[in-house]
């Protein structure tokens, strides 16, 4: 019964198949048993005293014929039985083909649930024939697909429209600022001013440029598929940061073998690369270190950058990856999305991010991506 709750259908189905039939067998074996006189009552003894010769040789003729019924009731059961039993096995067989025959529509409806992806949202089931249940399940996961599809193309819609619509008077404001500074003798107050609000409008332009390559991440297709070294993007990270490598005194080791690839964007993946990197510069101590190490196999390529520095609680680690999570809700020089970000394209190229507080203090990330094919 276990087998039976917790099976698949196919299995629930094969064997209530084989029960009813097990059942309506014994019944109908019982009924042609009854029916056939099988009771085998006993017989009075074959020579009762005070019988003469006629009336004993009748009595021993219906012994006779009473043995030969008897022994036909049996051969009759026993043959019964060993048809039930054949057939016990007949209806397994026949019921398991049964089950496929009738979950197949279903397995048709499953696979082809699992090729639809965020990126193939156009896609519908349509799947075709009668109006039973089958067909009402596969056009309600159509519907769901077109909500969906619609769902995520405003999201795409919205992300685009909203970053060209706030870069306008972004780009407005910067004019402003340049011409306020560009006027002949500029009071200091003002240059000051301007000066605070450029970071403050950098900062913006930044968190922007996050936003939308979280959402092309998210949703986006790579068209632009080509095998990246990720081993150059990290070198290509490092010297992007050398002014403030030099500045807080890091000591960088870098043990990256060649030739470690990846397919994918190359846009993409150096924002992914860059982003690691960038946040074990600037989130670290003056005089501490970063590790930047690789392995490469047959099916995936790891990138893992190491830090130094205090020691953090595991539980708001893992919650770097989602946006705007902070370590300490220290909100300063951060937009909280350079992680969230890497999360995002790693898993739009078939890898994970990994996360983990060391104990002897810093933040090792791991990045593990599927190693580009010759």
């Amino acid at each position: 019964m276990s087998r039976l709750r917790g099976g698949t259908i196919g299995v629930r189905f094969t064997i209530l198949y084989a029960v009813v039939f097990l059942v309506s067998g014994i019944g109908l074996l019982g009924l042609t048993f009854l029916l056939s006189g099988g009771k085998m009552t006993d017989i009075a003894p074959a020579n009762p005293p005070g019988l003469d010769s006629t009336q004993q040789h009748v009595r021993q003729l219906q012994d006779q014929l009473a043995e030969v019924h008897s022994q036909q009731s049996r051969q009759l059961l026993a043959g019964s039985l060993l048809a039930l039993v054949v057939m016990a096995v007949v209806s397994l067989l026949v019921g398991r083909v049964l089950a496929r025959r009738v979950l197949r529509p279903l397995r048709t409806i499953t696979s082809a649930t699992r090729r639809i992806s965020a990126d193939s949202l156009d896609r519908r089931l349509a799947v075709t024939g009668p109006a039973d249940e089958v067909k009402g399940l596969a056009d309600t996961i159509d519907e769901l697909l077109e909500r969906l599809e619609v769902s995520f193309a405003a999201q795409r819609r919205f992300a685009a429209n909203a970053s060209h619509e706030l870069r306008t008077p972004l780009a407005t404001m910067r004019a402003s600022l340049d011409v306020a500074v560009a006027k002949p003798d500029p009071a200091t107050s003002t240059v000051a001013l301007a000066d605070r609000l450029r970071v403050q409008l950098d900062r913006v332009d930044h968190l922007l440029d996050g936003f939308l390559l979280l959402a092309r991440a998210q949703h986006g297709a790579l068209a632009d598929s080509a095998p990246v070294d990720l081993g150059e993007l990290a070198q290509a990270a490092l010297r992007e940061l050398s002014t403030e490598v030099e500045a807080k005194g890091l000591n960088v080791v870098m043990d990256v073998p060649p030739e470690m690839a990846t397919q994918g964007s190359p846009a993409l993946l150096a924002r992914l690369v860059g982003n690691v990197v960038d946040n074990a510069v600037k989130h670290n101590e003056a005089g501490g270190w970063v590790g930047i190490s690789g392995s490469v196999s047959e099916n995936e390529a790891v990138l893992v950058v190491e830090t130094g520095g205090p020691v953090f609680d595991q539980r708001e680690v893992d919650r770097l990856s989602r946006p705007f999570e902070r370590l300490g809700g220290d909100r300063i020089g951060s937009s909280g999305l350079g992680l969230s970000i890497v999360a995002a394209v790693a898993a739009a190229h078939g890898g994970q991010l990994a996360l983990l507080a060391r104990p002897e203090g810093g933040l090792r990330v791991s990045l593990t991506l599927p190693a580009a094919t010759a």
